[in-house]
This record gives C-alpha cells, sequence and structure tokens, in this order.
C-alpha cells in the first residue's frame, strides 16, 4: 500500500496549484501593467514553494503534514485574495486552484485529526 494515499487528494491540489501558481506569475512578468502586478507575482511564487514543499512533504509521510498544510492554506488563500482584484484570465485560473487547495490542505488537517 502506498503510505501518502490518505493525503493523495491533497498532494494532486498542491502539485496544480503549484503549476498554476508558476504560470500566473510567469504570465503577470509579461503584462504592461506589470508594476501593479508586483504583489501577485511575488504572492503567486510564494505559494508554488510552499505548494510544492506540501506535495514533498506530504508523500513522505511526515509528521509536520498537518502544520505545513495549514501554512499552505492561508498562503492559498492569500494569493486568491491577490489574484482574484486582478481581472485577467491567468489570475482567475490562479484564484479558483488556490482556493480549491486551500480546502483540500484544511480537510486534509481535520481528517487527521479524527
Amino acid at each position: 500500500m502506498n503510505t501518502h494515499q490518505p493525503f493523495q487528494n491533497c498532494i494532486e491540489a498542491c502539485l496544480s496549484c503549484a503549476s498554476e501558481c508558476q504560470e500566473c506569475a510567469s504570465f503577470c512578468l509579461r503584462e504592461e501593467e506589470n508594476p501593479i502586478l508586483a504583489r501577485c507575482v511575488q504572492l503567486s511564487t510564494e505559494c508554488a514553494a510552499i505548494c510544492y514543499a506540501a506535495a514533498q512533504l506530504m508523500s513522505m509521510d511526515s509528521k509536520f503534514s498537518q502544520e505545513i498544510c495549514r501554512i499552505c492554506a492561508d498562503i492559498c488563500d492569500a494569493c486568491a485574495k491577490e489574484c482574484e482584484m486582478h481581472e485577467v484570465n491567468h489570475c482567475e485560473r490562479c484564484a479558483i486552484e488556490c482556493r480549491a487547495c486551500a480546502e483540500e490542505c484544511r480537510n486534509m488537517e481535520f481528517a487527521a485529526q479524527d
């Protein structure tokens, strides 16, 4: 049996979110309003980093999985909030992925407490 099976949905959400965040940051850097999107680029980059770290730790069945998922959810929420302020397709997609990831991270945290 795969030891990280209980975390599989959260791992997949984190990896999907990280990918979308990296794409968002990349597209924001190419936008004409680049200075306005600086905070978006920063948060998207931070979000991608924490999502990759969370997925990796869950894959290793780390005893810190719940803690990193709690932090990941907070950063995903912050990134989604920023992206929702911009009416650009890549920011909208990023916000959706961030919200979904935050929810999965919170679900994983509560499921582990049962």
